[in-house]
């Protein structure tokens, strides 16, 4: 089937429902009165060549009546309704109102939406809630016939996929969508939300494998590691690849995609505790790296000030036997308990 006989999507101007009503309240009371009219001239004056017109006329505008009755359609806000008419795509309805379409006209809707509702109604009957909850879901049932173009959020389940170091994570992300296009959503696709959702699954997938979860090397060489994008650190960019990717795939089924926003990011159970020991380790390095950097200025300083002042002539033993000091005082984890010496220096 080709999708150009929906790549344009008509948008119907229908009439009045209200004055529609009237009209057919009307011609359905002219029709009672034609039918008992054509009753009483065949019984009681012997007229058949008035009373079997008037009544076969009667009957006749009445069925064309009730009939008539199926073209009120009732539109609510941000709803959208596609009609067909003899298997063919008639229009689609967005401006909210009582409105009347050709009686032959019916609804187009996923088919599975629907079915959720009815499921929604007979757990309703079974569970023997009250009668406004019953016909809570009787409308339900009715407003499953129309298209939604609300903004809704689909939330999907997290997703196991292996970064680009091939380390497995759970990714889910909140989208944020509406439809825009109804005729596209129920004729493009079986089930538009269903559609969502298989489709912003694979797009967490095709890119969530692009990046890695997070940089573990420490290496302030590697330029290109410090650039890097990473699923923790870069969330917000990520997810607007994954809006555009996402876009495209759902065009076709009219969705717009207004947001897409990363959910959840963390690695699978599996290896989540071998990796926060490797990050733990990589702190207390970069720690240490810090510390020690930090004493080997302090020393320096000392050593050159003392040098300066003329405080203490101390020769290179000496000097290696300070420096050893000052470092493990500095770089010790704990805290030093330092030793007196009354004598002298050497």
């Amino acid at each position: 089937m080709s999708e150009v006989k929906y790549s344009e999507e008509k948008i119907l101007k229908p009439s009045s429902g209200l004055i529609a009503l009237i009209i057919i309240i009307a011609v359905l009371l002219v029709s009672i009165a034609a039918m008992i009219m054509g009753g009483v001239l065949m019984d009681e004056f012997d007229n058949y060549t008035l009373g079997v017109p008037s009544l076969v006329c009667g009957i006749i505008v009445c069925i064309a009546s009730c009939v008539a009755f199926g073209g009120l359609k009732i539109v609510n806000p941000n709803e959208a309704l596609v009609l067909s008419l003899f298997g063919k795509y008639y229009g689609t309805i967005y401006e909210n109102g009582f409105w009347y379409v050709n009686p032959f006209s019916s609804a187009i809707y996923p088919q599975a939406k629907v079915a959720e509702a009815k499921n929604a109604r007979l757990q309703a009957y079974n569970n023997k809630k009250s009668q406004a909850e019953v016909s809570a879901s009787e409308a339900a049932i009715a407003s499953a016939r129309k298209v939604s173009t609300k903004v809704c959020t689909f939330v999907n389940g997290n997703q196991k996929v292996n970064d680009k170091l091939g380390n497995p994570v759970e990714v889910s992300a909140i989208v944020i969508w509406k439809v825009v296009n109804a005729t596209k959503a129920v004729l493009n696709v079986d089930y538009y939300k269903e559609y969502l959702s298989n489709q912003t699954d694979s797009t967490i997938r095709n890119v969530a494998r692009l990046y890695p979860y997070d940089i573990i090397d420490d290496d302030d060489d590697e330029k290109d590691d410090i650039n890097e994008k990473t699923l923790r650190g870069s969330a917000t960019i990520i997810a607007e690849e994954m809006k555009k990717e996402l876009e495209v795939k759902v065009k076709d089924a009219g969705i717009e995609i207004v947001e897409v926003r990363l959910n959840q990011i963390a690695y699978a159970p599996e290896i989540a505790a071998a990796m926060l020991q490797r990050q733990q380790a990589i702190a207390v390095i970069a720690a240490r790296k810090k510390i020690v950097e930090g004493a080997v200025s302090m020393v320096e300083m000392a050593l050159d000030k003392l040098k300066e002042d003329n405080v203490v002539d101390l020769d290179e033993e000496r000097k290696a036997q300070m420096v050893s000091n000052l470092l493990v005082v500095l770089c010790s984890s704990k805290e030093a308990n330092p030793i007196l010496n009354a004598g002298s220096i050497y």
